[in-house]
């Protein structure tokens, strides 16, 4: 299966993917009202725009230093995943969404990276919980917001993960816990980008990562969780593009093309057109 991951409404109905993401809140803090004709799409904790007006909803580490986009290592601010008015306000979107087309998918989840959030709210609620390690009271407050999300999401629930495939990497980077979250959600997307993919050695060490790690996560929790892979599209090399699809269909479900839908349009027609081409009908058969 192919689809795209786009901003622009009218590429979510063009008849070369079979699925379609909708950005209705991104990392900017940018909104869009939400569709029916493709899969919303809501960033929960990246926010350039809250985290702008409210300093304050930024998570921070244990010398109080905010996770924004103007420090080393984030390309955009992240909002504390306790703050329970942004989060309130979030399920106010998820609602919104699921009142268009009952599927979702969920961006940017979980802490901004190990270490964080060390403001004082998660301070007193992690000392206030049953939990003496604070990674595993991270991974429990992860799970329970998406659980939260869960209740509201009639459809399939679609969850964005960093692309590190390594056991216990995931959770200690932002309490996102794949073998809790796999019997909650129905699929995984991994971005994997480059903007060349010049090679693709890389993009299958990570892919097949995915899929030996859900294949595992399936089998402890008794789940069916899908796999999907998404794929800069942006200014891309066609041939370079078409490659790495070939690549990452070999361990994923579903193929996602992000932000150009006319080039993912034209890798689509080149794989098939190429399938087709090596097409047999029969031995016998003269030129």
């Amino acid at each position: 299966m192919y689809g795209v991951v786009t901003r622009n409404a009218e590429e979510l109905e063009w008849s070369a993917f079979d699925a379609g993401f909708y950005e209705v809140k991104d990392v900017t803090g940018r909104a869009a009202a939400p569709l029916s004709t493709g899969v919303n799409m809501v960033s929960l904790f990246g926010d350039n725009a809250a985290v702008g007006d409210d300093p304050s909803l930024a998570a921070v580490d244990a010398e109080g230093r905010p996770a924004t986009r103007e420090r080393p290592y984030f390309d955009w601010s992240y909002v504390c995943p306790t703050h329970e008015r942004y989060r309130e306000g979030l399920l106010e979107i998820v609602d919104d969404c699921v009142a268009e087309r009952a599927d979702l998918r969920l961006d940017d989840v979980g802490f901004p990276r190990d270490g964080y959030c060390r403001c004082e709210r998660c301070d007193r609620r992690f000392a206030a919980s049953e939990f003496t390690d604070r990674e595993n009271w991270r991974a429990a407050v992860v799970t329970d917001v998406v659980r939260d999300v869960r209740d509201r999401v009639p459809g399939d629930l679609s969850l964005t993960v960093y692309p590190d495939p390594y056991p216990g990497h995931l959770r200690t980077r932002s309490g996102v816990d794949i073998e809790a979250l796999a019997p909650v959600i129905e699929e995984f997307v991994v971005p994997i980008y480059d903007t060349a993919y010049g090679t693709t050695y890389w993009l299958e060490t990570i892919a097949k990562g995915f899929e030996s790690r859900l294949a595992d996560a399936d089998a402890d929790a008794d789940a069916d969780v899908r796999l999907g892979i998404e794929l800069y599209a942006v200014d891309v090399d066609i041939d370079a593009l078409v490659h790495a699809t070939e690549v990452a269909e070999a361990y994923a479900d579903a193929v996602y093309f992000g932000y150009d839908a006319s080039n993912a349009a034209a890798a689509i027609r080149r794989l098939q057109a190429d399938r087709q081409e090596g097409v047999s009908h029969g031995a016998g058969e003269e030129d």
